[in-house]
C-alpha cells in the first residue's frame, strides 16, 4: 500500500514483476488524490480513500486492510507476500534459484521471514544515487536489523502486526539464504527530501525521519564486517532472542553489526 512513492514503486513493479508476473502484484493506492503511473500497467490495482491519522494510527489501519485482502487473496494463491514498496525480499544469488522456486521449496507452515538488512549509504565513499542503475551497485552498506526481518510471507489467512513485523498469535521463522533489503532510507539526498514534504511532517514524521537517517551515520563510521561470515551468527541471535514486549519478534540485543553487501548482490535489485 502506498501514497506519494513512485521513486520506490517503480523499483518494487519492476523486481516483483520479475520474479512473480505482473499479474500477480496487488498494490493499494492510499487515496484517491492519488495518480497510477503508467508503470504499473499488468498489475492489480485498487486506489482506496485515504486512511486517516497519525504513523501509529495509519499503520494500525493500513496493516488490519492489508491482511484482510491478503486472507482473500488465499481462493487464488498458496503463498502471499506483503511488503512495503521500499521493501525487496530477495533470495542469496549463490543458490542459483528464483524467489519463485526458493518459496516452492520451502516448508511454511504459516509464516516465514528474510533476514533483515537496513541498507545504508557510507557518504565518504558512496555518492549521488542513479535511480536508473541497481540500487546495491551503488549502495553497499547496511545493518543487520531485526526490525526488517518481517514476517512476509504467509502461508494461510492471518493477521500481521504493524508493518509485515510478526504475525499475530504464531512464531517466526528466519529462513536461511533469504533476505529483507529495507531501501527507506540509504540516500541522505532523498531523506532530506522527505523533510520537506509538508504532509509528513503534519503527520509527525519528522522525527521519525530524523531516527531513521541514524543508519546512514552508522553505516559511515561503523566498521563493517564480512557479511558471509556475519549473518549466520546474526540469524542465530534473533532467533533465540526476543524483545520482551513481543515474543514473536526477533531481537539483535540492541547490537549495531554493519556489514559490507558481497557484489554478487549488485545487479538483482
Amino acid at each position: 500500500m502506498v501514497r506519494n512513492d513512485e521513486f520506490y514503486l517503480r523499483k518494487w513493479v519492476e523486481y516483483y514483476g520479475r520474479e512473480l508476473g505482473r499479474e500477480n502484484l496487488y498494490i493499494y493506492f492510499d487515496g484517491i488524490d492519488q495518480t497510477v503511473p503508467a508503470f504499473c500497467e499488468g498489475t492489480n490495482v485498487v486506489v482506496c480513500e485515504k486512511l486517516q491519522g497519525n504513523v501509529a494510527q495509519g499503520d494500525k489501519k493500513r496493516i488490519n486492510f492489508l491482511s484482510q485482502q491478503a486472507s482473500g487473496l488465499f481462493k487464488d494463491y498458496d503463498l502471499v507476500i506483503g511488503t512495503d514498496a521500499d521493501e525487496i525480499l530477495a533470495v542469496d544469488p549463490q543458490l542459483g534459484i528464483s524467489l519463485v522456486d526458493f518459496l516452492s521449496q520451502s516448508d511454511i507452515k504459516t509464516s516465514i521471514s528474510g533476514l533483515g538488512v537496513d541498507v545504508g549509504q557510507h557518504l565518504e565513499k558512496e555518492g549521488r544515487l542513479d535511480p536508473n542503475m541497481p540500487f546495491l551497485s551503488q549502495r553497499n552498506y547496511g545493518r543487520l536489523s531485526s526490525r526488517y526481518t518481517k514476517a512476509n510471507v504467509i502461508a494461510r489467512p492471518l493477521r500481521w502486526g504493524s508493518g509485515f513485523h510478526r504475525v499475530k498469535g504464531h512464531n517466526f521463522h528466519i529462513a536461511k539464504g533469504l533476505y529483507l533489503f529495507h531501501f527507506g532510507y540509504f540516500d541522505m539526498e532523498r531523506i532530506e527530501a522527505r523533510f520537506a514534504d509538508p504532509s509528513r511532517r503534519a503527520d509527525g514524521w519528522t522525527r521519525h525521519l530524523k531516527k531513521r537517517s541514524k543508519t546512514i551515520r552508522l553505516c559511515s563510521t561503523r566498521k563493517a564486517y564480512s557479511w558471509d561470515k556475519t549473518i549466520s551468527i546474526a540469524r542465530k541471535i534473533q532467533t533465540i532472542f526476543r524483545p520482551i514486549y513481543a515474543l514473536n519478534k526477533p531481537s539483535m540485543l540492541e547490537q549495531v553489526v554493519i556489514v559490507r553487501i558481497p557484489e554478487r548482490f549488485h545487479n538483482i535489485i
